[in-house]
């Protein structure tokens, strides 16, 4: 078990995050449902809500996956003799979708940990109407 206390290394908080796990002691889960954070780890009290990943996990989950499946899909157009469409359809569309719903709350919660590792939170919106301007 890892103190609350002990300094974590940026490649552990990282592992953690991407396991869906809490990037200071490792045994709190990070989600309380497919991508929603959870408000503080229910092991060690770490306030999650500061650090907001936003649209990045998005974009690198679509990097990724298009970085996998569009040589695929080339290679099988080149050597496949130019195979119809519907056989491009039928094996692209489920491999990309598959790979998008497995790999999104894992890069989220790398990311989660990476702006935790850095420190980087996200400030609390003032509860005030917005000011007058004399």
């Amino acid at each position: 078990m890892n103190h609350i206390g002990a300094p974590v290394d940026f490649w552990s908080a990282i592992w953690r995050g991407w396991r869906g796990q809490c990037p200071r002691c490792g045994e709190g889960s990070l989600f309380c449902s497919y991508l929603k954070m959870q408000s503080n780890c229910p092991s060690c009290g770490l306030t999650l809500e500061p650090f907001r990943a936003d649209d990045a996990p998005a974009y690198f989950t679509i990097f990724a996956v298009g970085h996998v499946v569009v040589p695929l899909v080339l290679a099988f157009e080149r050597f496949g003799q130019e195979p119809p469409l519907w056989l491009h359809a039928l094996l692209w569309l489920p491999l990309s979708v598959v790979m998008a719903l497995l790999l999104l709350p894992r890069i989220k919660g790398a990311v989660i940990a990476l702006l935790w590792t850095q420190s980087l939170s996200t400030p609390k919106p003032s509860t005030g109407g917005p000011s007058a301007l004399s």
